[in-house]
C-alpha cells in the first residue's frame, strides 16, 4: 500500500508534529470520530497535506487534506467509515519535502456497508445543503484573534459506499460520494479535500484557522456525479 500511494519515498515517526485520536472501540463503524492535531517544527516548516489511510477498509485512502500557505491550520477532525478492526492512520507532508506518519487502532467492522441513516428521497431532496458554524473565541476568555478560530462544516450527502444493499431491491446502491472540496477565505486557500468511499454519511469537518476578519468564506465542493455545490458565509470580526 505504501509503494502505492508514497512510492519510495521514507515514512518516519511523527515526533508530535501529527497526532491522531479516535475510540478504541467505535459505537458505530459508519461514523467514527478521528481528530488530528498539528505543531509546525521549526526545522521542517509547515505542513503541506495529510493523507488519512484505514487500512483494511476496501479502498484504503480515506481523503487527502491540503492546507494553504498561510492558513495556519492546527485541528481537523471528520468521520470515517471503518470496515474492519484497523489501523487508523495519518501521515502528513511537510514543506522539507518528508512524510510523517502517526496512527490509531480502532475496533469496528461493517462501517462501509452500513444501511444509511436516511432514506434515499430525503438524501436527494437535501444533497449538497451546508451549514457552517463558527466557534467564537472569546468563549474561552481570551480576546478576539489571539487564537486560531475554530469552525464546524456540515454538508447533506449520502456519501454513498458502493458496499451497502438497498434493502428494498437487494442491489447494491452505486456509490455517490462527495470527492473534491474546497474551503476558502477571501482570495486564500484554507484546506481543500479529494475524498473516498470512507467519508461518513453527511460529510462532517470541524477545523482550526487563523482567520482574517472582514472577509468571506467559501465552500465549493463536486461529487462523483458531477454535481457541483457551493456556499458562502461573511464573518465579521465579532465572530472571531
Amino acid at each position: 500500500m505504501k509503494g502505492d500511494v508514497f512510492g519510495q519515498k521514507f515514512i518516519e515517526p511523527a515526533n508530535g508534529i501529527v497526532s491522531i485520536e479516535a475510540p478504541k472501540r467505535a459505537e458505530d463503524a459508519a461514523i467514527v470520530p478521528i481528530d488530528l492535531h498539528f505543531k509546525t517544527d521549526a526545522a521542517s516548516g509547515r505542513i503541506k497535506t495529510v493523507t488519512l489511510i484505514v487500512d483494511e477498509n476496501p479502498s484504503p485512502v480515506a481523503a487527502v487534506f491540503r492546507f494553504g500557505v498561510d492558513a495556519g491550520v492546527t485541528h481537523l477532525a471528520t468521520r470515517l467509515r471503518v470496515n474492519a478492526y484497523s489501523y487508523v492512520r495519518a501521515i502528513a507532508e511537510t514543506e522539507d519535502g518528508k512524510l510523517r506518519m502517526t496512527e490509531t487502532f480502532v475496533k469496528a467492522s461493517g462501517g462501509c456497508s452500513a444501511p444509511a441513516m436516511k432514506n434515499s428521497d430525503e438524501a436527494l431532496a437535501n444533497l449538497g445543503k451546508m451549514k457552517l458554524r463558527v466557534f467564537s473565541s472569546k468563549s474561552s476568555g481570551m480576546e478576539p484573534m489571539t487564537r486560531a478560530t475554530e469552525m464546524q462544516l456540515m454538508i447533506r450527502h449520502p456519501n454513498n459506499s458502493g458496499l451497502q444493499m438497498d434493502q428494498v431491491t437487494r442491489y447494491y446502491i452505486p456509490a455517490h460520494f462527495i470527492q473534491g472540496l474546497i474551503v476558502s477565505q477571501g482570495n486564500r486557500l484554507i484546506m481543500s479535500m479529494e475524498g473516498g468511499i470512507s467519508i461518513s454519511e453527511d460529510p462532517n469537518f470541524r477545523f482550526e484557522f487563523d482567520a482574517k476578519p472582514g472577509e468571506d468564506v467559501k465552500v465549493e465542493a463536486s461529487d462523483t456525479e458531477g454535481k457541483k455545490f457551493q456556499d458562502e458565509w461573511p464573518l465579521a470580526s465579532s465572530s472571531l
